[in-house]
Parts: structure tokens; sequence; C-alpha cells
């Protein structure tokens, strides 16, 4: 059974229509690629997954559990909501760090934010506070990040950051973690440390969605992709299919174009 199920997904801003009939599946363990033209509805597409914005129609299941159902939308409180944001790990374009926390706190801040809420909160504090901070420094450590841990974001590179942001994203334990384009905001330098710490994660079988302009590496990292246009999903495949066996001319002429670019 796939860990994610998109059914008919629809999403419109006033009248223009960003999503149309969106549906995919992703396989446990699995890194899939999306890309495609700015506009096309992938970054639309990751906020729906993240409850950042809400369907107008479809499904979204995962492990087997329906997290939305536009034909029956249940309980829409911020404590649901929340519960539901935690099978997704997100990352951004732009880090989104808080810059009044230092590295380390950045990363911990959501498991204690979720640790006020368990009964036994109050009397192991100080053991559930370690536990956390234990984890986040793997995380950071994980991240190459031994040294930086006590800085505030601007103190740390934009690569830096960004991977205190993918250290936060996996803090909790998602079943999925979703890059929103998180080289754009990069020089190349940078943009090359932050690739080299998704490559790693799709080498250890983490479940991802990325969405990027980095053919190459989408190339290289993906088992599938799927490429958007017009906010309709208009060819996918694996990696060999598309840039080596494209089917539909859309697809032909925007691969054509980032060759031409590149």
């Amino acid at each position: 059974m796939p860990i994610l199920q998109v059914n008919n997904i629809y999403k419109s801003f006033g009248q223009t229509k960003v999503l149309d009939d969106i549906s995919f599946s992703l396989e446990r363990g699995q890194a899939l690629a999306i890309i495609g033209s700015s506009g096309s509805g992938k970054t639309t597409l990751l906020r729906c997954l993240n409850f950042l914005e809400t369907p107008d129609a479809g499904t979204i299941t995962v492990n087997g559990e329906t997290l939305f159902n536009a034909a029956d939308r249940g309980s829409t409180s911020d404590a649901e909501i929340r519960k539901k944001r935690l099978h997704f790990g997100m990352v951004f374009q732009s880090f989104h760090l808080f810059p009044q926390y230092t590295a380390l706190e950045n990363v911990m801040l959501a498991g204690l934010m979720l640790a006020k809420e368990r009964p036994d909160y109050k009397k192991n504090k100080k053991e559930i506070h370690e536990e956390i901070e234990h984890a986040a420094i793997g995380l950071l450590e994980k991240m190459s990040l031994e040294g930086r841990m006590s800085h505030y974001p601007h103190q740390l590179s934009g690569g830096q950051q960004q991977r205190v942001a993918i250290a936060r994203a996996l803090a909790l334990q998602p079943d999925i973690l979703c890059f929103d384009e998180p080289t754009s905001a990069l020089d190349p330098e940078l943009t090359g440390e932050v690739l080299r710490v998704i490559r790693s994660l799709a080498d250890q079988h983490t479940t991802m969605i990325i969405v990027t302009h980095e053919m190459a590496f989408a190339r290289d990292v993906a088992d599938h992709i799927l490429f958007m246009d017009g906010g309709v999903i208009v060819e996918e495949g694996t990696p060999a299919e598309l840039f080596e066996n494209t089917q539909n001319d859309r697809t032909r002429a925007f691969l054509s174009r980032f060759s031409q670019n590149s």
C-alpha cells in the first residue's frame, strides 16, 4: 500500500484554477520529484498536502488514513490540522527560521510545544527536555552543523540556514519530507551543500517529495518524476522514462528549455 495516495485534487483561487484533477501515489522510501515551470501549481500542491491550503475537492490519504476528504471535511479545528501536519515535514524556499532562536532552539521548538500536551509533561519536564535536545543535536550533527548550534539565523549562511530547516523538518519524524524548491534562494556553492544533504537522505530511503528546478538533481535522485504544467500532471514516470523517452510535447519543450539554459 502506498504511504501517500492523492486523488482528484482541485484548487482554485477565485476564477483561477491552480490544480486540476491531481492524482498520484508515493511508495514508502521513495523520492518523488515534481518539476514544471513557475506557476504550474507545484507549490500549491505541496501546500495542500501540508494543510496550508484547503483543496476544493479530492482526497489525501497517508498510511491508509484519510486526512482530507472534500466530501466529508470533518473537524477543521487548529488542533486537528496540527495533528494532520505531523505526517509531513516541510522545508520552504526561504528557510523561515525564527530569528530570536538559535539553530538548536529552532530544531527543538516544535517538539517542546508538543511535549507540553503530554500528560506526564509536568512530572518529567527535565527528562523530556533533555530527550528533545539530544535528538535535535543529533540532527544538526547529521547536517554537519556541530559548530553552529548556538548561532542565530543571521549568523549563518543561506546553506546553513536551510540545513537547520531540514533538521527542523525531520525533528518530529514525519512520514513524508517535503521540499519546496529548497535551493532557489541560494547561490551555486550553497546550492551544492543543500543538494548533498537531500541526496544523503535519499540514499537512506527517506520518503520525500521534492519540488525543484534542478533537472540534473531530479534525474539523479528521484525514483519517480511528475511534470506539471497549467495545474495538471502532463506526464510522469521514472527519470529514464521522462528524460530519455519523453512522450508529451509539452514535457519535451520544457526539458529542452532547461537544456539550453544549462
